[in-house]
């Protein structure tokens, strides 16, 4: 299984939360990711999305065939994330647009196997795989991305 986590990308400020829009700057993040990730996506990937607005347009720069799913929204667990994507039995990929902090404390759980504070990037892709190794599971991170590099 793929697992890609992307944050959204960067949003305004306020105090609507699932209401913040991306700035003009997101937008051209999201965008600019958008047209790294597509050449490498497998065709058949899932996308599913915070429902806040600023992670609804960060899929949308991508495709308009993804899902909302609430369990990943503002302030979700590492473990309903993992959940949601169906990690690590899922079949093929699923990429997960949402937030801070909850997917640096999912790449810390694949990682290092524990929930840690570490930091993705606005607009920042985390690429993680399984696979099979002297007959156990193992998790390869397949690459990080940011929209200034992609």
């Amino acid at each position: 299984m793929d697992l890609i986590l992307w944050r959204h990308a960067e949003a305004e400020d306020g105090t609507l939360d699932r209401g913040r829009k991306l700035t003009s700057k997101g937008a051209r993040q999201a965008a600019r990711m958008a047209r790294w990730l597509e050449p490498r996506l497998p065709r058949t990937v899932r996308v599913i999305s915070s429902p806040a607005k600023r992670c609804l347009q960060t899929a949308s720069a991508l495709t308009d065939k993804f899902q909302e799913v609430g369990e990943i929204g503002v302030g979700a667990s590492a473990a309903s994330v993992l959940e949601a994507a169906g990690w690590p039995d899922a079949k093929g990929a699923v990429l997960v647009v949402g937030h801070q902090p909850t997917l640096g404390q999912v790449a810390a759980w694949l990682l290092a196997g524990e929930e840690l504070e570490w930091s993705v990037k606005k607009g920042g892709v985390w690429w993680f795989s399984t696979r099979i190794r002297e007959g156990g599971g193992q998790v390869v991170l397949r690459g990080v991305m940011n929209p200034d590099l992609a």
